[in-house]
Order: C-alpha cells, then sequence, then structure tokens
C-alpha cells in the first residue's frame, strides 16, 4: 500500500533533519528515510564530527608533549612516554564515544517528534511516490506533496589504476574504525579533507607526503591563507604541489603512488615522473554529489555539480527540493542546516519562495593546525569588484601581540578584515592561526548584516581573547 504525506525528506543529515522537524513542528505529516538509521549523515558517521574529534585529541597529545607544558609533569598531562600506538587507539575510542552520545541524543530528539522516521534505502519510483527498503527487507511506499532531496555526498576517487588500493575518510573515521596508525602515509589530494588529516597524523609521530595536483595547497582557497599554511607546514610534512596522481601499486608491504610533476626549472618545461612509497595511501580528492536511485523520474535537471536549485534550494521540479552537499554549491555542515531550514520556510509557504540561500556568508573552516577560516570577500576579489583600489580598505591584525597567543606559544597567525571605503561595512574576512574558527562566526555576521568598522571598533571583546584583534583591526581602518 501506498501512502499519502505531505513531505518526504530522502536523508537524514544536515540538510534533512532541520527541515523535517521545523515541518513537522508545523504540523504537516513528514516521512524522513534514511540508511543509517539516525541523524547526522555523513557528517556524523565519518565526516566532521569524528575527524574534529580525532584532530582535537591528537592536537591536545601534541601541546602536551612539545607545546607550552611540555616540561610541567608531562606523565599527568598526556599519560607519560606511551608508544604512539596506544595514543593512536585511545583517540578513536574517544572518537567512537562522541559518535554514541551524539547518536543517543539524536534518537531522543526523533522520539521527541512526530516524524516518521525510517531506517532504510531510498528510492524514487514516480514522479510523486518513492519507495523505501528497510533493513529487514520490507518496502514502505509513500506519495508525497514535496520531496526534500538531502542526500548528500560520498567522497570521490581519481580515475587511475590501483584507486582501489587507498582508503578514504570513511575508512579513517567511521565508527569503529580499526585503521593502525600510519608511519608513513602517502594522501592524495591537498584539499582541506587531506591537509586536515596529514597534521592530524603529523601530530602523532607520522611523516606524511601529499600529492596535490594544482600549484598551491587548499585549491581554490584565498591565496594568503593557503601560503600561510604552505609555510606553517615547512619541514613537518613534505608536500609535493603540482603533481598529478597517474596510479597506485601495491609492492610488498608497502604502496608506492606514482604522478607527473611539472619540471621545477624554467629550462626544463616538461612533465618530470615521480613516485612515493608509503605504508597507507590516503584519497583525499573531494566529494561528489550523491542522488537517489529513480530521480530520473523526478524531471529536474542535473549539472556537474548536482540538481540544479535556485535561491529558494528549488529544483526545476516546483514539488522537489535539494539542499546540503547533494547540490555541490556548499558542502559543509552548517551550510546544509541553513540550507535546510530555508528549504522548510518555503515548504510551509505553499512552495513560494519565501526564504533564500546567501552562499556569499557562509564562512569556512580549515582544523589544520594552524587553524584557517574565511568568509565573504577577500582582499583580492573585493578589489576586483569594485574596481577601484581606493573604494577597498583593510585592517589587520598581527598575532605576535596577541596576549592569548602569547600564553599558547602560538603567535603565527593575522586577522585581515576587509572593507568597503565608501560605507565602511565589512566585505569579508580570512584568520589564521589558533581560534580561526571559532572568530569566523561573529565576523560572519557582520558580513551579513553589514556592520560597519565602527560598529566593531566599539565592541569591548573580552580580554585575554584573540577576538579583542576584531576591534584592532577595525579602529585601522578609523584613523
Amino acid at each position: 500500500m501506498t501512502e499519502h504525506v505531505d513531505v518526504v525528506v530522502i536523508g537524514a543529515g544536515g540538510a534533512g533533519y532541520p527541515a523535517a522537524f521545523l515541518l513537522d513542528r508545523a504540523g504537516r505529516q513528514v516521512v524522513m528515510a534514511d540508511p543509517i538509521g539516525n541523524l547526522g549523515g555523513d557528517c556524523l558517521a565519518e565526516g566532521c564530527i569524528p575527524s574534529k574529534a580525532v584532530r582535537e585529541a591528537a592536537l591536545a597529545y601534541q601541546r602536551a608533549r612539545t607545546g607550552v607544558l611540555s616540561g610541567a609533569r608531562r606523565s599527568e598531562v598526556d599519560g607519560g612516554d606511551r608508544p604512539a600506538s596506544s595514543v593512536w587507539r585511545a583517540i578513536l575510542e574517544h572518537k567512537d564515544r562522541v559518535q554514541r552520545l551524539r547518536y543517543d541524543q539524536h534518537r531522543r530528539e526523533i522520539d521527541a517528534s512526530t516524524v516518521r522516521f525510517v531506517a532504510g534505502s531510498a528510492h524514487v519510483i514516480s514522479e510523486s511516490e518513492i519507495e523505501v527498503t528497510t533493513a529487514s527487507g520490507a518496502i514502505e511506499r509513500y506519495r508525497f506533496e514535496h520531496l526534500i532531496l538531502a542526500t548528500g555526498s560520498a567522497p570521490s576517487r581519481l580515475p587511475i589504476p590501483g584507486a582501489e588500493l587507498a582508503v578514504t575518510s570513511h575508512d579513517l573515521f567511521r565508527l569503529g574504525a580499526d585503521l593502525e596508525l600510519p608511519a608513513r602515509p602517502v594522501i592524495v589530494g591537498g584539499g582541506y579533507i587531506g591537509m586536515e588529516t596529514a597534521t592530524i597524523l603529523e601530530h602523532l609521530g607520522a611523516a606524511p607526503v601529499v600529492l596535490e595536483a594544482t600549484d598551491q595547497v587548499l585549491p581554490g582557497f584565498d591565496e594568503d591563507l593557503a601560503r600561510f599554511l604552505e609555510r606553517s607546514l615547512k619541514g613537518r610534512v613534505q608536500l609535493e604541489l603540482g603533481s598529478a596522481v597517474t596510479a597506485i601499486e601495491r609492492r610488498g608491504g608497502e604502496f608506492v603512488v606514482r604522478y607527473r610533476q611539472q619540471a621545477a626549472t624554467s629550462t626544463d618545461t616538461g612533465l618530470q615522473e615521480g613516485s612515493v612509497a608509503g605504508d597507507l595511501v590516503i584519497m583525499a580528492t573531494g566529494r561528489i554529489s550523491v542522488v537517489p536511485e529513480g530521480v530520473e523520474h523526478l524531471g529536474i535537471d542535473l549539472d556537474r555539480h548536482g540538481p540544479v536549485v535556485d535561491a529558494g534550494l528549488r529544483t526545476t521540479n516546483p514539488r522537489v527540493w535539494a539542499p546540503g552537499d547533494v547540490n555541490g554549491r556548499s558542502m559543509l555542515f552548517h551550510s546544509a542546516v541553513r540550507q535546510s531550514t530555508v528549504v522548510a520556510h518555503n515548504v510551509l509557504a505553499g512552495g513560494a519562495i519565501a526564504d533564500r540561500m546567501d552562499f556569499s556568508t557562509v564562512p569556512f573552516t580549515v582544523f589544520t593546525d594552524p587553524e584557517l577560516a574565511g568568509v565573504g570577500l577577500t582582499e583580492v576579489q573585493a578589489r576586483e569588484r569594485y574596481g577601484d583600489g581606493s573604494a577597498v580598505v583593510v585592517g589587520t591584525y598581527d598575532y605576535a601581540v596577541d596576549a592569548r597567543a602569547q600564553i599558547f606559544g602560538e603567535t603565527e597567525g593575522w586577522m585581515k578584515l576587509v572593507f568597503d571605503a565608501h560605507s565602511a561595512c565589512l566585505l569579508g574576512a580570512q584568520v589564521a592561526g589558533i581560534d580561526a574558527a571559532q572568530l569566523i562566526a561573529p565576523l560572519a555576521i557582520a558580513v551579513r548584516e553589514r556592520l560597519s568598522a565602527r560598529a566593531l571598533a566599539e565592541v569591548a571583546f573580552p580580554h585575554p581573547m584573540v577576538s579583542e584583534g576584531i576591534a584592532k583591526a577595525a579602529r585601522e581602518v578609523l584613523v
């Protein structure tokens, strides 16, 4: 039998469950289907939550061993000189505890709602109907008025020989992950996933090699941030830029990764063949949109990123919505949550566009060590957009003079605030160094709300915190 409901949500990650609960509270009949059987999507299953749990534990271990606390009764700080393998197992156990804690929390959220949650894989069988196959093999069918495709993304793999020999973020961070700590990991891809993983493993004693096909780490990111990270990792992580991986081979107990690299000298303009050996290959070449089986029944347009959506996250089918990673516009959990609420508001408006997604003010964070973050326009982008050098002013703050950075012994870093010279409104911000991920949140609010340099300069930020730098950088442009 087919049951008629108001809204079907396929996927229970950040793009799915905020809309489902909001619509449920508004009195809509909602069915949400997800194969994991709980909320959180890939972010909790194998992405941002477990990877950051591992990252914070590895960072604490490293700081206790080599940072400002290294001389202060170290055995009480990090358990003494335990071998790295036992530290790694303890970190993975911590990660699992965090994942289980959040799954328990999410189960209570489901139980407290009237959303009908179906643990199973959904596929589309007609323009207005889906079918869910549960873990037990049972089949449930639902006819919908509105369909929310919140099916997210998955790790991509290069189409090269031996790609199957590499592991991905799934293998590293899934619940119950049991990979041994590698000594010589080779990381294919210098994007945020690859660079975060490299710094995590380096903190635990590994010697990572990162192979990135473009000429900078974090391709597509602000060049100043990318170059800062590259300089900071010198001597810690081996970076091979301009290196396009061509094959992965197993040779005895190790792996060999082959690549082509642009020649380093101006007299030799050809490509050089290279290879590097390691005990683990990690494929970190980005993520790709995942759409459900049978999506062709919906009559929606797809491009290379995923479903084509408008500012309200509506596809070319007015009853089908595609928030989050699936549309490929902004593959970040916090962006997916906001997109999810945009869709809910528009569904409640009867399909009218009552709310719009502003992708330009979504902040990004890179949890490397040191941290990076940004929101809005960079200085280069602002000058290109306004076409007049005098139309943009910049305020900066150097971590070398910051009290909190000095307390932690992490004075390498900076903050840059980009303002419209005429209105003095904040256009964008970039932060490199300790607490960057925390600092970008108030700066994202300032960009979205078009706060002025004076408004930021007049806030009494707490001392001693790096946020004081926001006011100081803003005061620079008022002089």
